[in-house]
């Protein structure tokens, strides 16, 4: 194939290139590679502002089914492999955006994600008891190719997320649940559990998976008889076993999803509001449909006391996928919501007694824990972290800060699932509206939390603690 060398300004006379007009408006500026709409390969470089301004080969080809691509592939280098991938979306009237095939990260992302770290680190003090803690929530991954809801975006998200790895800032993060949207088959929802798992897991920075109310495959088997597509304990085989093994993680069991991590005096305990017994009628049916049935069972709160127990001397957040409850202060789970809340109540409060169950709740729910926080010294509850509502909020609730951060999941406005927060948003496809996630510091010695937000989140919230 001969390469068109491009001559600045009369680019479209030597190479037939289809005219700026003729794209959709907001691309005629914002992407200058593209007015790349014939099938070619052209020298580019800084002045089309590619990754890094370097020189790159720029290929453009049409697949099998007539679908436009673009490919950048590094100049001067024997081999041609392209670095960076794209297809020409019709709907859109543009070429989406560039992603990088070995990391699966959008280069203009991580140019973003620069500029968020580096705008973040002068609010932040280094030292001991400065923590900073990174949040994703609500990636519902699904098997489609959408350009204004659920999708593969989903998996490009935690890709991108995962780039704050490697900007030397985090001390842990943490994935609130619902990593995938559960209504793809079950093959092929844990073949998506499985590359999510690849894409957050990491070497660098301590990690935490919680298990979200989709994360079951409950929606799928809503519309399939309600059969089971998933076995029992499929979630927790695929992301939790590498999760345990990690050299920092602590633990009393690796049956409940619960971890606690200490960095100086903050300690870090991971709740799973999605602890619900799997249990099958004779027609391979589940009893509890896990999307709405949001639980804490009496041995997932042993161990929670258990830990609690040994945290003198600690200032304490949880995390859980939901909310235990609302800023009314009621039960925000089908069961025991109420009842773990007033568990922190009473070792901020410095308690002992018993748990019980209200009247009406089944066996499987039924609480009868003791406890006892009398002897614990210096140490309290201070924040619970959660997403599961696709929305930011806050409420403080006998002194403890509840945080809700929004879904990172692409929400277009004119969905009905979408939330009045993300219709605000006017979220769109490969804008920085697209994705949410944040930065949570953690400053004991100036008595505050601070939490950054990029793309479709609040840029600074302050809580003090």
């Amino acid at each position: 194939m001969k390469i068109f060398r491009q001559t600045r300004g009369i680019v479209d006379k030597v190479i037939g290139a289809k005219k700026r007009s003729s794209l959709h408006p907001e691309t005629k500026f914002i992407d200058p590679l593209q007015q790349y709409t014939t099938v070619g390969e052209y020298h580019v470089d800084g002045l089309e502002n590619t990754p890094g301004g370097k020189k790159f080969v720029l290929t453009v080809y049409k697949d099998e089914n007539g679908i436009l691509h673009q490919a950048l592939s590094p100049e001067n280098t024997q081999n041609l492999a392209p670095e960076y991938v794209r297809s020409f979306n019709e709907e859109l009237g543009r070429f989406r955006a560039f992603k990088n095939k070995k990391t699966g990260r959008r280069w203009r992302v991580e140019k973003y994600l620069d500029s968020f770290v580096e705008s973040i680190k002068p609010r932040i003090r280094e030292g001991e008891n400065s923590v900073n803690i990174g949040v994703i929530t609500d990636t519902h991954f699904k098997d489609r190719n959408s350009i204004d809801f659920y999708g593969w975006n989903g998996l490009t998200h935690v890709h991108e997320f995962s780039y704050l790895d490697d900007k030397n800032l985090l001390n842990m993060k943490v994935h609130l649940g619902d990593w995938i949207d559960g209504s793809d088959a079950g093959l092929v929802s844990e073949s998506e559990l499985y590359q999510l798992r690849d894409a957050f897991k990491s070497d660098k920075v301590p990690y935490v998976m919680i298990k979200g109310n989709h994360d079951e495959n409950d929606k799928f088997d809503e519309h399939h008889d309600l059969r089971a597509s998933f076995p029992e304990n499929e979630f927790e085989n695929i992301m939790w076993k590498g999760m345990y093994k990690q050299a920092r993680i602590r633990y009393i069991s690796r049956q409940h999803g619960v971890c606690y991590y200490d960095f100086d005096d903050v300690r870090v305990i991971s709740v799973n509001t999605s602890d619900i017994p799997y249990e099958l009628d004779s027609k391979g049916q589940k009893k509890y449909d896990e999307k709405i049935t949001l639980a804490v069972r009496e041995d997932q709160i042993e161990e929670i006391i258990e830990i609690l127990s040994k945290s003198s001397g600690k200032k304490i957040i949880l995390m859980s996928h939901a909310n235990p409850i609302n800023r009314k202060g009621s039960n925000a789970l089908k069961y025991n919501g109420r009842s773990l809340h007033e568990l922190l109540v009473a070792f901020n409060q410095r308690e002992k007694g018993r748990m019980h169950s209200s009247k009406g709740v089944p066996p499987e729910f039924r609480l009868s824990n003791d406890f006892d926080f009398t002897n614990i010294k210096d140490a309290r509850i201070i924040a619970y972290f959660c997403g599961h509502r696709h929305r930011e909020d806050q409420y403080r609730i006998n002194g403890i800060q509840y945080i809700l951060f929004n879904c990172s999941a692409l929400m277009g406005a004119n969905h009905s699932l979408t939330t009045k927060y993300n219709k605000n948003w006017h979220r769109k496809i490969d804008t920085k509206t697209e994705y949410a996630g944040y930065v949570v510091n953690v400053d004991l010695k100036k008595h505050r939390l601070q939490v950054f937000g990029y793309g479709a989140a609040s840029k600074r919230k302050v809580f003090f603690i």
